[in-house]
């Protein structure tokens, strides 16, 4: 689903990462935070490509729909 997106431990620490690269998903997703268009971030960081930043918007689109519910507690 999420092809685009690595995980590797030695690479930022095992951040969500772009393709193995050293670009965080978390940057990308500042950057678009930012308001810096498409070709403004590939045009900072070339290694990168349309669908990168499209994958980093729909991984954290994924990442924000879970459902957190809080601990009910009970004792036994």
């Amino acid at each position: 689903m999420f092809d685009r997106i690595t995980f590797d431990p030695q690479i930022m620490g095992g951040r969500a990462c772009i393709r193995g690269m050293r670009i965080t998903v978390s940057l990308v997703i500042s950057l678009v935070a930012n308001r810096m268009s498409v070709e403004e971030i590939i045009k900072e960081y070339p290694d990168l490509e349309a669908e990168d930043i499209s994958a980093c918007l729909q991984y954290a689109a994924f990442l924000a729909s879970e459902e957190v519910r809080p601990f009910s507690g009970s004792t036994v």
